[in-house]
């Protein structure tokens, strides 16, 4: 099995690249499982606990993701001072009995209210994750790792959708927050025994509220990384809005019924084949060339779903080959992006990947909320979002990029270097 480079070069790292990735990528996927799992059971939960208007059955879903974005921003600090893998370990315990009492919970509010501690106290499995990935690699081979791991993570709304839907087969809505704890378990035991620490001594941060605000400022006030940040933010909360009200788009507007999750598996393929194929192309042509050609081809096909969406009489075949093309730019977007927005933070990279998650993450749950909760039993919010984010998107990057794009992140031949 190959070994992973550290920066240095030296191949001193216990365990394999793609156990790591596989590792890493499993991790980050508990947030996605928890989503996407819980989607076919929505009718169901909803009844059983007496929620009267449709919509309000998101916010099992929303208020995960704004508890993700929101608890996103401390764990970095904390892994920049204690480790890794500390951190790592402690948000995944935390998933796992949060969604064992979601399990149990017998009142709505209860309900939201666990969904919402939930998403806050594992926020550190995206945020720590990414700074693992920073301590092992730089620049586009940064970006390509990312990728890799974005391709298995995935596979998780790919098939999250027909697990809990196969649960709702056997048993109640209930024991999909029960899988979803017993796995946390299992990846707990996993990076407990297999994980080492991967923050070089010298590199551990002592907390202070001084040193907290200077990380900070420097993250925020990053031309070159902000810009990223901000494009990246749009183009999540897009995708959120439409799993947020996708099972009533897909499932009941477009009449996908009992097949919905197998579309929405499917269109969520898209996205792991486009970060498999990332992880190739980004090494030839660059995080900023690819992420830039992929946002332009999303902006332009999101002009046609906002056409196909208002000219009235949209179709279920016409809504999603058009989708999937967002998808897949998306899926190019989200390594690349991350990658470039992360490259000058070295020596806090535990600080910045929490700062940067966290500020996308809850940027995107609020307008994912949002374009849920306009959902008008049409793709038009949907669709109106989506040119608004492309557009926004756009011009951030050409803020950053000072109006120059698809300039590579690392010139071939020359070693990886901090942004100016």
């Amino acid at each position: 099995m190959a070994r992973s480079q550290a920066p240095s070069g030296k191949a001193d790292f216990p365990i394999g690249i793609r156990e790591l990735v596989a590792m890493l990528a499993f991790s980050q996927a508990l947030q996605a499982l928890a989503i996407d799992s819980v989607l076919p059971a929505l009718p169901d939960l909803a009844a059983d606990l007496r929620v009267g208007d449709p919509n309000h059955r998101q916010l099992v879903v929303g208020l995960f993701m704004i508890g993700m974005g929101a608890g996103a921003l401390l764990p970095g600090t904390l892994a920049d001072r204690y480790g890794r893998k500390p951190v790592l370990l402690g948000a995944i315990l935390a998933y796992t009995l949060t969604g064992a009492a979601c399990a149990l919970a017998t009142d709505f509010s209860v309900l939201l209210a666990l969904r919402l501690l939930g998403g806050l106290l594992s926020g550190g499995l995206s945020a720590v994750g990414s700074a693992i990935v920073r301590d092992r690699f730089e620049g586009d081979r940064m970006a390509s790792t990312q990728s890799l791991i974005f391709v298995v993570f995935m596979v998780v709304p790919m098939l999250a959708p027909t697990v809990g839907q196969t649960v709702l087969l056997v048993a109640g809505w209930r024991w999909i927050f029960g899988m979803t704890a017993l796995l946390g378990a299992g990846m707990a035991l996993w990076i407990g025994l297999r994980l080492p620490e991967t923050l070089a001594p010298e590199n551990r941060q002592p907390i202070s509220w001084r040193r907290v605000f200077g990380s900070t400022g420097e993250v925020l006030l990053n031309r070159g990384s902000i810009g990223y940040v901000l494009s990246s933010a749009l183009t999540m909360g897009v995708m959120w809005g439409y799993i947020q009200s996708c099972q009533q788009l897909l499932g009941e507007h477009f009449g996908a019924g009992q097949a919905f999750p197998l579309v929405f598996g499917g269109m969520a393929l898209s996205m792991a084949v486009a970060n498999f194929t990332n992880s190739r192309v980004v090494m030839r042509f660059g995080a900023r060339r690819t992420g830039h050609a992929a946002l332009i081809v999303y902006l332009l096909s999101g002009c046609v779903q906002f056409w196909l969406a208002h000219r009235g009489g949209e179709t279920l075949w016409q809504f999603v080959p058009v989708m999937v093309v967002n998808l897949i730019c998306g899926g190019f977007m989200g390594a690349n992006f991350s990658s470039i927005a992360l490259q000058p933070f070295a020596r806090i990279a535990g600080a910045a990947s929490s700062l940067q998650l966290f500020i996308r993450t809850l940027l995107a749950s609020a307008m994912g909320a949002v374009i849920g909760q306009a959902y008008d039993n049409s793709a038009r919010p949907l669709s109106t979002a989506i040119v608004l984010a492309g557009v926004g998107g756009l011009a951030l990057i050409l803020f950053s990029e000072r109006g120059r794009l698809f300039r590579r992140l690392n010139p071939p031949g020359t070693p990886p270097h901090p942004e100016p």
